[in-house]
């Protein structure tokens, strides 16, 4: 996570700079509707958890809070790194609240892009801190979502990275995944399985170009492989033995048994096709398995697998930490209004009501512990001990076999 960090750091310098550059005009600020009612702007990405935030922010949080009203602005994954990015590094106000991932905030907090949380959280009463219970939210988790030790985002849902298959499929080959199983036992699954003629894919891999798209895959089987991007000395070291493998087989992978148009299938086209029934695997983030569970959503609900992320050389780096949060912008004029939801949003309370209102398999998974020791939620999720085990076991400050900056 360092090295990534720190890489990743040269090149968002880099953006920011023509960001700066390119920015006219400044957007207008978030402001209050009237002298009453104060309206708050969340930057957020298109998935199924976000949109179902949003429906409860209408339902519930917006009837127990009349003097606010909450606008989400929802894009995709690429666009909103990009629209946040830019309106953050100008200071233009046009949002109140952003949604950002683990790596981004420690860099936006060194930047003072964000507004830490913690005098907020010391202006709570006492009954307000015991209800948010700040303790129970995960400390791997919480641990990304920091910066010197104060906390400048909170966990809408915490990921790790879990391989997924189709047990029917499975089935009718007489095959058997293992819990812990390798890379190599994938590849060979993966040609046993694939099908184009009854449109089963073998493997489904986010082939995308993109830092959030492929590189999220690709970077952990790097990882596990024993490859990293540079070494101690920031030596370019893509040119390794360890990092051809794991490319090498990344891309096999993706054109002998991979789904069709893989060059512009992101993580929603791989779901699309896994919950058809149409891929035997799925290796990608552990927030999908309450997709897959639910008939509504999914053609083989009930019939899902789930086994540990794929390993190789080592275990290092096999699976990601991440975390999609809700950041306090620094420009906000509603900072006040901006906490009340931010805390309700990420809340034991708001999990409960997920559970009752979208069932229990889609609560946004991975941010408290209590999530886990419920009884409804353990019935509902088969994937429920792999996620929380994966991201107690993730390594992103050990994201390699080799020393890295």
């Amino acid at each position: 996570m360092k090295r990534t960090r720190r890489f990743m750091a040269v090149l968002t310098s880099i953006s920011l700079l023509l960001v700066v550059l390119a920015a006219c005009t400044p957007s207008s600020q978030s402001s209050s509707t009237s002298a009453s009612t104060t309206t708050l702007t969340v930057a957020t990405v298109n998935n199924s958890q976000m949109v179902q935030m949003e429906q409860l922010t209408k339902q519930v949080f917006e009837k127990d809070h009349p003097t606010i009203k909450v606008n989400f602005v929802t894009l995709p994954e690429n666009d909103l790194r990009s629209k946040v990015t830019q309106d953050v590094a100008t200071n233009a106000g046009k949002f109140d609240i952003a949604t950002i991932g683990s790596y981004e905030t420690p860099i936006w907090a060194h930047n003072g892009w964000l507004q830490s949380l913690a005098p907020y959280f010391d202006k709570m009463s006492a009954s307000d801190k015991s209800a948010y219970n700040y303790d129970d939210l995960l400390k791997p988790v919480m641990s990304t979502l920091s910066y010197q030790g104060h906390p400048y985002a909170l966990p809408f849902y915490g990921e790790s990275s879990m391989l997924m298959y189709n047990k029917q499929i499975f089935a009718q080959h007489h095959l058997t995944m293992p819990l812990h199983p390798t890379w190599d036992q994938v590849a060979q699954f993966a040609k046993q399985l694939n099908n184009p003629a009854t449109g089963v894919t073998g493997i489904l891999l986010r082939g995308q170009s993109g830092w959030g798209m492929n590189m999220a895959p690709l970077d952990t089987m790097i990882n596990t492989y024993g490859g990293r991007w540079f070494d101690a000395d920031w030596k370019p070291q893509l040119a390794s033995s360890n990092v051809q493998q794991a490319v090498t087989l990344y891309a096999s992978l993706l054109q002998k048994y991979g789904e069709p148009g893989a060059s512009t299938s992101g993580w929603q086209e791989c779901l699309n096709l896994m919950t058809q029934g149409k891929g035997a695997m799925f290796y990608d983030a552990t927030s999908f398995g309450g997709v897959l569970e639910t008939p509504a959503t999914s053609k083989i609900a009930g019939n899902v697998g789930y086994v540990y992320a794929p390993t190789a050389v080592t275990p290092n780096g096999s699976h990601w930490l991440w975390a999609w949060s809700l950041g306090l912008v620094n420009s906000s004029h509603n900072k006040d209004a901006a906490f009340q939801f931010i805390t309700w949003a990420t809340s034991s309370p708001y999990l409960n009501l997920a559970g009752k209102s979208f069932g229990w398999a889609n609560v946004p998974p991975g941010t408290r512990t209590s999530i886990y020791q419920n009884s409804d939620y353990q019935k509902a999720a088969p994937f429920a001990q792999i996620t929380l085990d994966s991201i107690n076991t993730a390594t992103p400050d050990h994201p390699t076999l080799d020393p890295v900056p």
